[in-house]
């Protein structure tokens, strides 16, 4: 286990290398930004907004382009530039999860107060609840039921209504130094092969399932890319055109615009130090200690990495940050996962321990594991 030299980022993450000088790319992209020239991409994207406007004009339909919504603080800032910064008529597209939590309800209400028309789209909760189970099972993740319909609802709605663009939000491969990729392109469609679906579509999960057919899964499978350029339907990161785009930025951002996070939380409950983070659905955060568990890092190290990298935290104080809130996961969150798998907590940490690293993990019980590497220092 090797970390990068200038962040926290472990090359035990599957899809992270680290170059000749022990840096991630995540690192270099970072550096890679002084040289951008900011002025033009923005220049780009405001030609880029005109030209949706003016398609949208032709096609004769009432919204320019797309966004695809959590309520969270990204898709809240997007849907806002959009709107006040573009003059785009943005149609919100919100895949909802499967029991949605309090607070994801009221950021999402909250971004429909603040002047938005809203596609909300509910799959059939038994089959999200038999997808989510089934990549429990098989993958040790309990968030890539709903990831897929989440990535997935944008791309069907300007599909289905022929509507001209689509704005994603940050490009993992580059902001997280994705490297088996290396997509630094401006082109959302390279959504299928980020880290969430890793070129994979709904029919490969449901394949050998006889009772579920790719109809029930209608609104977890990403349209056809090829059929959607040749619409004329362009799809971006917004990420990549904009200078101040950031974690923490996106969040003030919003919260100056409504935003609520889980403020009235243990932060050691939740495996990280910023409450603004993965707040439609509480299974997301037994899903980052399980990440911990295979990979030996977790929420904490990844908001550690985006500070480091921004100049808010050095490397030594954010390995204080990761040491305390790394990996851990209040009780409640580990009841209510069961409660939703139809699981007693026996069987939920006998799936969770088939995908413990244990070249990084000592177990000394039920769901309770122990670091053998220190953060930040290398670990044969």
């Amino acid at each position: 286990m090797k970390y990068c030299k200038r962040c926290l980022q472990p090359d035990t993450n599957p899809v992270i290398k680290l170059d000749e000088e022990q840096i991630c790319y995540a690192c270099r992209y970072e550096e890679s930004k002084k040289d951008i020239d900011w002025n033009a991409r923005e220049k780009r994207l405001k030609e880029i907004a005109l030209e949706a406007k003016n398609k949208a004009k032709e096609r004769g339909i009432s919204y320019d382009c797309v966004i695809g919504v959590s309520g969270g603080k990204d898709s809240t800032f997007q849907a806002v530039y959009a709107k006040e910064k573009l003059g785009l008529r943005p149609l919100l597209v919100n895949g909802a999860p499967d029991r949605i939590s309090k607070v994801g309800r009221e950021n999402f209400d909250n971004l429909n107060h603040l002047g938005f028309d809203i596609i909300s789209i509910h799959p059939n909760p038994n089959i999200i609840q038999y997808l989510t189970k089934k990549l429990f099972i098989e993958r040790g993740n309990l968030a890539a039921g709903y990831e897929y319909s989440l990535v997935a609802s944008a791309f069907i709605i300007a599909n289905v209504f022929n509507i001209p663009l689509i704005i994603q939000g940050e490009n993992a491969n580059l902001t997280k130094g994705i490297t088996t990729v290396g997509d630094k392109s401006d082109s959302a469609y390279g959504m299928a092969s980020c880290d969430i679906l890793k070129g994979k579509n709904a029919t490969d999960i449901i394949k050998d399932e006889p009772n579920i057919t790719v109809d029930d899964v209608f609104f977890s499978q990403i349209p056809d890319f090829e059929e959607m350029k040749a619409k004329n339907i362009e799809a971006i990161w917004l990420q990549y055109y904009l200078k101040e785009w950031s974690q923490v930025g996106n969040t003030e951002f919003s919260i100056a615009r409504g935003l609520k996070g889980n403020t009235n939380v243990d932060l050691h409950d939740l495996g990280c130090y910023r409450p603004y983070s993965c707040l439609d659905s509480d299974l997301f955060i037994p899903n980052q200690l399980i990440k911990y568990l295979k990979f030996g890092y977790g929420f904490a190290t990844d908001q550690a990495c985006y500070d480091i990298r921004e100049g808010r935290l050095s490397r030594k104080d954010a390995v204080w940050y990761v040491k305390e809130y790394d990996g851990k996961c209040g009780e409640q969150y580990i009841t209510e996962a069961c409660d939703y798998l139809n699981m007693t907590k026996t069987e939920f940490w006998e799936i969770v321990d088939k995908f413990v690293n244990y070249d990084l993990f000592d177990k000394v019980g039920m769901g309770k594991y122990i670091p053998k590497f220190e953060p930040g220092i290398d670990f044969e």
